[in-house]
């Protein structure tokens, strides 16, 4: 009966006038308890704020694919697993919130669907910001961050973006030969933009430059992909910086043991990273 009712709830999460957005009970009760929980964390400095905010989800559990669910695009929303890419968009939706003075469950699905899609209208599964250097150019056009890579020691860089396309098959959404033309169509676009990457080695020598708060992503060498993993710049009390984020390793929230530039080493296929700073 337990397993019965909470179907039910399940499929009452699809709500809201356009029925656009997906959030068990526990989800939506848990926006509001983080809502509640992060009032008093805001920090003259925004990056300082999200590295407050961020660490409020250390422990939660790293879940990958939750946005992949049912059969049309909707706003999930999941606060109780996070992969790296939704706890990097859900701390700064709430970090935009304590900002913009807002404390209201719409207030964050609306800053959460402005983060996630491109130009902040969900418009589909190809709407959604699949590939990172995508989801930073994006979020920079919306004024919600600065890409400040190449002012850290970075390069710009070509490299073709078509994993998603040449691996239709890991990606049911793909099935459906709309989206795979629009996700074709957005690939062709990146691939006409450089991304600037700083690279591995200069990382260390550039880490002063680099704030408690800014949005790290790791580049990789994998063939069509830009990214591979996020997070938050934290600088830790021996005055390093280190990686707050969804560890695959530890399988949850964490702040990295390693400062950032001797965690990369360890990452296979890692070339550099590149470096968002929220507004």
């Amino acid at each position: 009966m337990k397993q019965y009712l909470m179907l039910g709830l399940l499929l009452l999460c699809h709500y809201m006038e356009a029925q656009t957005i997906t959030c068990s009970p526990l989800d939506k009760e848990a926006v509001v308890s983080k809502i509640g929980q992060v009032q008093d964390l805001e920090k003259p400095d925004f990056g300082q704020t999200m590295v407050a905010v961020g660490k409020t989800f250390l422990k939660t559990p790293y879940v990958a694919k939750t946005l992949e669910i049912g059969e049309t695009e909707t706003l999930v929303v999941n606060l109780q697993g996070l992969d790296c890419t939704t706890f990097v968009e859900n701390v700064l939706a709430f970090s935009l919130m304590l900002k913009e003075d807002k404390t209201s469950f719409d207030d964050f699905t609306s800053n959460l669907e402005t983060i996630r899609y491109k130009d902040g209208d969900l418009d589909g599964y190809a709407s959604r910001l699949h590939y990172f250097s995508e989801w930073i150019a994006n979020n920079a056009e919306k004024g919600l961050l600065q890409d400040i890579t190449g002012e850290v020691g970075g390069a710009e860089i070509t490299k073709d973006i078509n994993f998603m396309s040449e691996h239709r098959d890991l990606y049911p959404f793909l099935a459906d030969d709309t989206n795979f033309e629009k996700i074709k169509a957005s690939e062709k676009y990146l691939n006409s933009q450089p991304i600037c990457v700083l690279a591995q080695g200069n990382i260390a020598k550039n880490e002063h430059l680099i704030q408690s708060g800014d949005i790290i992503a790791l580049a990789t060498s994998i063939n069509g992909l830009d990214v591979t993993h996020t997070g938050i710049a934290t600088r830790e009390a021996d005055g390093r910086i280190h990686l707050l984020h969804a560890s695959t390793g530890s399988m949850e929230v964490e702040v990295s043991e390693k400062p950032l530039a001797e965690y990369l080493k360890k990452i296979k296929g890692n070339t550099g990273i590149m470096v968002a700073r929220p507004n």
